[in-house]
């Protein structure tokens, strides 16, 4: 096959490595965290093992895995999404990241508390109720739940600290904190689901207090050399238009408290990363957070695809997009790092096609490849 002047050019700009506070990220392709339900009784088997294990042999860089439930009663929904408390999911998640190292990538579990988007509980998850930091779903509507008490904030602050420390024990690289898309934690930062009077409430900073809580918690339990990853979006789910700052300035307002706390890298995450996001420049979302806070980001959002993932969801695919916009903006320094969502479900050997020049072997999006762990 000949090489394409493009193919070239993205194997030179992917390839390189990225140091993350004294982690060697081997190269700049990040796999998305994609929720994929295979693991029984939050237990991840040889058959998610093999999942991640294959995307890092492939030149994978670093992995963020799909969201790991933390250790609190109200932080999950589905018996099948993973969680990291207990002595068999503790060994099932020590084997996957034996087998990601062996492949020569990296490896960062995602912590996640969904909140108010709670519908029908399974599982261990039956008993507790919803909550959130006004008890709002997130169309604004009362929900069943309840508005967080000091303890309950207090409580998963500690959930969120304890997941980090065992990822740390467990030899992960790093740890992300989930603080986008309407879960719990972005419950807090948006205005349209964060109605509370009290320090947890009112302007953008006050609405940043709780994040910047359990960042500077996690922080504090892994070593200062661990990695501390925050992902947040401006939109939600069900609330796709949403946004937390109109503004460069109400960004940074959101973004400085984070910093302040511990954080070492943003993921910013975005539906089409070509998508400028404040009149008057054409900075995506993490080009802004690089620049206003000067911490390291990754970038995401339909990467390699002509289509926003939401059709996914009503089981459409996507038609391949060549990565020149891509590669003009991670050379110039917009952002450091390209998070990968379904265009690695499609293919395992995604990364290791670009990075080699194979264009020609990549493959649309199907949306079937959601239905299995290839």
């Amino acid at each position: 096959m000949t090489v394409t002047p493009s193919a070239t050019r993205a194997a030179q700009i992917l390839s390189r490595p990225f140091e993350l506070n004294g982690l060697t990220i081997p190269n700049r392709i990040v796999m998305a965290p994609m929720t994929r339900k295979f693991c029984p009784d939050g237990v991840p088997g040889e058959d998610v093992v093999s999942y991640y294990a294959r995307r890092a042999a492939a030149g994978v860089g670093l992995i963020v895995t799909e969201g790991v439930y933390v250790d609190h009663a109200s932080a999950g929904e589905f018996d099948r999404i993973p969680r990291l408390h207990g002595e068999e999911r503790q060994a099932g998640w020590a084997e996957v990241v034996r087998a990601v190292h062996a492949a020569g990538g990296t490896i960062m579990p995602q912590l996640w508390h969904i909140g108010m988007i709670r519908d029908q509980p399974e599982g261990a998850y039956t008993g507790a109720p919803n909550i959130g930091p006004s008890g709002l779903r997130i169309d604004g509507t009362e929900g069943t739940g309840k508005a967080m008490t000091r303890r309950d904030l207090d409580d998963v602050v500690a959930a969120f600290a304890r997941g980090a420390a065992e990822a740390e024990r467990l030899g992960f690289d790093g740890v992300e904190i989930h603080g986008a898309h309407g879960y719990l934690i972005d419950q807090f930062l948006w205005a349209g689901t964060n109605r509370r009077a009290d320090a947890y409430g009112g302007d953008l900073v006050a609405r940043t207090r709780f994040a910047a809580e359990i960042v500077a918690a996690v922080r504090e339990s892994v070593s200062p050399s661990f990695p501390v990853v925050f992902r947040f979006s401006q939109w939600k789910l069900w609330a796709w238009e949403a946004r937390l700052a109109e503004t460069p300035a109400e960004l940074e307002a959101l973004l400085a408290p984070l910093v302040d706390a511990g954080v070492d890298a943003f993921h910013a995450s975005t539906r089409r990363y070509w998508i400028p996001e404040f009149e008057g420049s054409d900075l995506n979302l993490a080009g802004w957070t690089k620049r206003l806070t000067g911490r390291p980001v990754i970038t995401v959002g339909s990467v390699g695809l002509d289509g926003d993932f939401l059709a996914a969801f009503v089981g459409e695919g996507a038609p391949l997009q060549n990565l020149d916009h891509l590669l003009d903006r991670l050379e110039s320094a917009e952002y450091d790092l390209v998070a990968v969502g379904r265009a690695l479900l499609q293919d395992p050997e995604w990364a290791a096609k670009v990075l080699t020049g194979r264009f020609g072997e990549l493959a649309a999006y199907e949306a079937e490849s959601l239905k299995t762990l290839s």
